[in-house]
């Protein structure tokens, strides 16, 4: 997640079942968040466990699907309330109501009930524009499809929801802490994605197809090491840090690199940031190339500055992770708050205020120098290079390994230390960097319908019942016997003798008084 963190240090292999406080110690963001990671894990694999890999509670399943065909070639998905699970997450299609404003003539009777379902249209985080051709439901007329649900999660700051930042800190204050929103996006998929070349195939064989074809898009194949190395300059720069440092940063960061562009290597690009991307700007207002800006940084690290790197960023474009080029900051104003870009923003982005816009600045100025020269950009990111280590900065290198495919928004974190003069990775016994997979984003699938036309819907969600059920009755041995052993407690208690005869009980306590 883009978060101003010291690093992330959840790792389920290691099997740790807790985080536990020491009494005066340092406390650090890190061991909150694994707290949160560790219990977040174990629900949701127990969930998946009892679930299986999606299902929905039988008598409240969410998502069922209804195709309405629309005026003007613009179709729709209707898309009922309810809770579903994917791999464990909870995905909660219901739909808040709406609130009541203050008339002086309110009653109960005017509360207005939300509405039961969405549509493919207005889904809170599909951001669908019918004006794109890609967007736009296939026609099942043509040929069936189906309607699946993609879930992920993001972050989200106090600049994309501005509720989160607490007003009586000032506005001088940063934020405080940051959100993980889970994110469901109901899509359409062909059956030639699926490789099915029947017209007309049961509910069985598309949901193995199904299954197929979501191991192989949640299945990441890019791979990337990361090391420090002494640069060749390290001999020119101030002792700020110890002379034989291989890291030679003033501070201790956390490098975040995020691919930008997907594909294979020779289209895909990456960009980096030494603050984990989490140095955002909200815009109040976009003129042309000009950005008015509703605060600046908090100092010059957290800053922009002419040739910085930047993304123009809002709710929609951050939920459709599509990539769109990175501008560069051409010119300052700060009295104003003010910057201005190299170039005007895509027009699909930024323009509604509700979606909350804000520039998110990365730290590349360049691509890797070789041979005294600086690669080029493309689209303002780094072009990927696979099986050679790429220099970032002050010592810090990435390597990615050959033949990866790459997704817009995967990424990798690395902790750089001043005190140890390295970063945070893991290594061999030999101490060479080990090829690790993204830290994110962990993408979830599930079929929810195969859709043939109007009102022809086949229904793939899946349903559990409740484990709680009514106690049942004993049979008839195990009730005679409680009955039987309930009579003997009650003799017992009216004849504390146990039983025996009173001369009996006589003899045998004068036999003890004897002895």
């Amino acid at each position: 997640m883009h978060a101003d963190l010291s690093r992330s240090t959840f790792r389920p292999e290691r099997h740790y079942s807790a985080v536990v406080a020491q009494q005066g110690r340092v406390q650090l963001d890190a061991d909150l968040n694994e707290q949160t990671a560790i219990q977040l894990h174990q629900a949701r694999t127990l969930a998946a466990d009892l679930i299986g890999p999606h299902g929905g509670p039988r008598d409240a399943a969410g998502f069922r699907i209804e195709y309405v065909g629309g005026k003007h070639e613009i179709d729709t998905l209707l898309i009922h309330g309810g809770r579903y699970y994917v791999d464990g997450i909870l995905c909660d299609a219901g739909r808040p109501a709406a609130g009541v404003p203050v008339t002086g003539e309110e009653s109960e009777d005017s509360t207005p009930e939300p509405p039961a379902t969405w549509t493919y249209w207005d889904q809170p985080d599909g951001f669908r524009d019918p004006e794109k051709p890609g967007d736009r439901l296939p026609s099942p007329a043509q040929a069936p499809f189906v309607a699946y649900l993609n879930v992920w999660e993001r972050s989200v700051s106090a600049a994309e929801d501005p509720a989160l930042r607490e007003v009586a800190l000032g506005a001088a204050m940063p934020d405080t802490a940051a959100r993980v929103k889970v994110v469901w996006q109901v899509l359409p998929l062909s059956l030639a994605a699926l490789e099915i070349e029947e017209t007309d195939p049961s509910k069985e064989v598309v949901r193995a197809a199904f299954t197929r074809w979501a191991q192989r898009r949640s299945a990441p194949s890019a791979r990337l090491a990361a090391r420090s190395e002494r640069p060749g300059h390290a001999d020119e720069d101030p002792c700020l840090v110890k002379p034989d440092a291989r890291y030679r940063g003033p501070e201790n960061q956390l490098y975040r690199v995020e691919v930008h562009a997907g594909g294979e290597a020779k289209d895909a690009t990456f960009k980096w940031s030494r603050e984990n991307g989490s140095v955002v700007f909200p815009v109040d207002e976009l003129d042309g190339t000009w950005v008015q800006l509703a605060s600046l940084g908090h100092d010059d690290k957290l800053d922009l500055d002419v040739g910085d790197h930047v993304e123009f960023v809002d709710t929609a474009y951050a939920s459709r992770l599509e990539p769109l080029p990175l501008l560069r900051v051409e010119e300052l104003d700060l009295p104003g708050r003010r910057v201005r870009l190299s170039a005007e923003p895509d027009p699909g982005v930024g323009r509604l205020a509700h979606l909350n816009p804000y520039l998110r600045r990365w730290d590349h100025r360049g691509g890797p120098r070789r041979q005294g020269r600086s690669a080029a950009l493309r689209d303002g990111a780094i072009p990927v290079t696979e099986g050679e280590w790429l220099p970032l900065e002050d010592g810090v290198e990435v390597y990615f390994a050959q033949g990866g495919a790459y997704r817009t928004g995967d990424h990798w974190t690395v902790p750089a230390r001043t005190a140890t003069g390295g970063v945070e990775w893991p290594v061999d016994q030999a101490r060479r960097p080990l090829l690790q997979g993204p830290a994110g984003i962990a993408r979830h699938f599930a079929p929810l319908a195969l859709v043939k036309g109007e009102g022809s819907a086949v229904d793939l969600r899946l349903a559990f019942g409740p484990l709680a059920s009514s106690v049942p009755a004993a049979d008839e041995a195990t009730l005679a016997a409680e009955e039987q052993a309930r009579r003997e407690e009650q003799a017992a208690e009216a004849d504390p003798s146990g039983g025996r005869s009173q001369t009996t009980a006589e003899a045998e306590a004068a036999a003890e008084g004897d002895n």
